[in-house]
């Protein structure tokens, strides 16, 4: 971190050090919600200290810090639990406020993103949908929308989303028709669409409680329904029919604030561990002396620095190539979340019996960071698109003429090995 610009190390330290000296102290016991009036305190007091909302514009309330340099500001965030929603850098907001930024237009940005960044209002985003719906596969989505006068009806069951209960918005993503060159705003091609929902819009109601072994994001992740809902032109975010191409612009990045913040937390389980492993005598020898403890110290540190160059390299691509960027975020966000559960869970096992107590975080954070793993795409959906892209890319490059490498009986190409 000694090699960032000197204006972005200033903010890291600045960040780190209110995180320690102001947040920490305030943090609920393990287990425990944020209270509301702690966090209009908190947020605040990281106003006053020029450390809130470091990702957003500064025009709008933030830092104005460009996302190549998000991850060593959100790991000191995220190194308290409670640190990324103090800061309203957490999810689903986060990725909410990219979005906007980069898609909205002006007016949008005024009736939704200046309030979010601030604190007055919070939001969610609607995708995940009971089965057969859209998860882990978006094209499954069946939530619609139909095109009528000034605006568009929405009909749809969502569930899972995060941080409807505490919401004034909702960007949903929806199927839509193929829509004419008479249609008010142009001709649209069939697929899906993404709208800005008020949540106090007549139809919009939220249904069953999911109760999840998280806590972090407030708001819950409950269902919601939209019946018969009425939105304005107004509200299409961005252009109908490109909401697939838009949730790249939205998911890549989310998937890899999600690694940032959770590998600080990563890094906070560390520095227990190696305090207690500092502080410690078992069988008559200090306990960072035995080779048991040393290897899974050591396993930590591997898993932790191979977490945080992915993350930067991912960081890089996504402000330079966002498509190579955003296939990258899927390996980031594999890697980081199971070796993030990792380091967390030797931590916690180098602790003993105080780790899986509420004497400790260890056990609350282990919950916290289980479901990451399901979060944004379950690691399984991940990997099956890397050795997809993989796969693809390998066949591409011998067709072009790559040497073949794999010949063993005079077969030395693709085609001849398949004729």
């Amino acid at each position: 971190m000694n090699t960032l610009p000197s204006e972005v190390e200033d903010l890291r330290v600045r960040t780190r050090d209110f995180i320690r000296s102001v947040v920490i102290p305030a943090e609920p016991s393990p287990g425990g919600r944020l209270d509301e009036d702690v966090l209009r305190r908190l947020r605040s007091a990281a106003k006053d200290a020029g450390v809130y909302a470091p990702h957003a514009q500064k025009e709008y309330g933030g830092q104005g810090l460009p996302l190549r340099f998000w991850s060593p500001i959100f790991q000191e965030a995220g190194y308290s639990l409670i640190g990324p929603t103090v800061l309203n850098c957490q999810a689903p907001d986060e990725g909410n406020m990219h979005m906007l930024e980069l898609i909205g237009t002006p007016a949008q940005k005024e009736q939704y993103l200046r309030p979010l960044v601030s604190g007055e209002a919070r939001s969610c985003f609607g995708m995940t949908e009971p089965h057969p719906g859209a998860g882990s596969d978006p094209a499954a989505l069946q939530s619609s929308a139909a095109k009528v006068d000034g605006g568009w009806v929405i009909n749809g069951h969502k569930r899972f989303t995060s941080g409807a209960n505490n919401a004034a918005f909702c960007i949903a993503m929806v199927r839509t028709p193929a829509l004419g060159a008479s249609a008010p705003g142009g001709a649209a091609p069939a697929g899906a669409t993404m709208l800005l929902v008020d949540m106090d819009t007549p139809g919009v109601r939220i249904g069953e409680q999911i109760s999840t072994m998280d806590r972090a994001i407030g708001g819950g992740h409950p269902h919601v329904h939209f019946e018969d809902v009425f939105l304005p032109d107004a509200a299409v975010l961005g252009t109908p029919g490109q909401g697939f191409r838009y949730a790249q612009v939205r998911l890549g990045p989310a998937r890899l604030t999600h690694c940032m913040r959770w590998l600080g937390l990563a890094r906070r389980a560390m520095d227990i561990a190696l305090d207690r492993t500092n502080t410690r005598e078992i069988f008559g020898s200090a306990m960072h002396e035995l080779g048991i403890a040393q290897d899974m110290l050591a396993l930590n540190v591997m898993d932790l620095e191979t977490s945080d160059a992915i993350i930067t390299k991912t960081a890089l691509l996504l402000d330079t190539d966002p498509k190579a960027g955003s296939a990258l975020s899927s390996v980031a966000k594999a890697h980081t979340s199971e070796a993030v559960y990792r380091v967390i869970d030797r931590s916690l096992q180098l602790c003993g019996g105080d780790g899986v107590s509420d004497r400790l975080p260890l056990a609350s954070y282990l919950n916290e960071v289980r479901a990451f793993r399901i979060y944004d795409g379950s690691n399984e959906t991940h990997k099956w698109a890397m050795a997809r892209r993989a796969s693809a890319a390998r066949r591409r490059a011998v067709e072009e003429g790559a040497p073949f490498q794999a010949d063993v009986d005079g077969t030395p190409s693709y085609s001849a090995a398949e004729a």
